[in-house]
């Protein structure tokens, strides 16, 4: 980070990833309890596409009135279901929402930088397939065996086997993701074991942002 100036300032970005039931959320939780300032992308998403939204409007032109559930907000389990079987549709909704996620990541930076923030965290599930990698300074991603993933998507989601699987086809392949990342948690023992882990990392990592 540079601190020459105060309008050259730059807070370390950290981006933190790992396929769909890898346990990212539980430890972004565990580096805010460290006092990290750490943002969610799909916080930012959810925001992007609220109701009214001109990103919400245009999926609705798109997919139809039928994506939306009774209360008027976007069907994500439906729309997570109709992206995982249409390549052409997938792509369609990444179109129009990811610009809008990459204006409010860029807000949240400038935010971080305005307090001149140490660093700041963004917990982006599919930040290697969108090419989010180049926003960071840093990469990590939370490592899990796939029986594991399944299991616990399954649970999460209240989905069959088969779905979990298919909307585990559309991410990038576990393996590439940790051959692509600085850092990377193994998060296939139990909360507590993934602590240490942890504790680990934020002390390697805070000693190479400050030197």
């Amino acid at each position: 980070m540079k601190r020459s100036g105060s309008d050259d300032y730059v807070p370390v970005k950290l981006g933190i990833t790992g396929g769909v039931g890898s346990g990212k959320s539980f430890v972004c939780s565990y580096l805010r309890e460290k006092g990290l300032n750490v943002v969610s992308a799909d916080e930012l998403a959810r925001n992007a596409v609220a109701h009214g939204s001109p990103a919400f409007e245009k999926i609705v032109a798109y997919f139809g009135k039928d994506i939306l559930s009774e209360d008027g907000t976007l069907n994500r389990k439906k729309l997570r279901g109709i992206i995982t079987q249409d390549k052409k549709k997938k792509e369609m909704l990444e179109q129009i929402v990811h610009p809008e996620v990459f204006l409010q990541m860029d807000r949240e930076f400038d935010k971080s930088r305005k307090r001149r923030d140490a660093m700041i965290a963004v917990e982006v599930p599919l930040l290697f397939e969108t090419g989010m990698e180049v926003f960071f300074d840093y990469v990590l991603t939370v490592s899990v065996n796939t029986d594991v993933r399944v299991r616990r998507v399954m649970t999460r989601d209240q989905i069959t086997q088969k779905e979990a699987r298919e909307l585990m086809k559309i991410q990038m392949p576990e393996e590439e993701k940790v051959q692509k990342s600085d850092f990377v948690i193994d998060n296939n023992g139990s909360p507590d074991e993934t602590k240490i882990l942890m504790d680990r990392f934020y002390e390697n990592f805070i000693g190479k942002i400050k030197n």
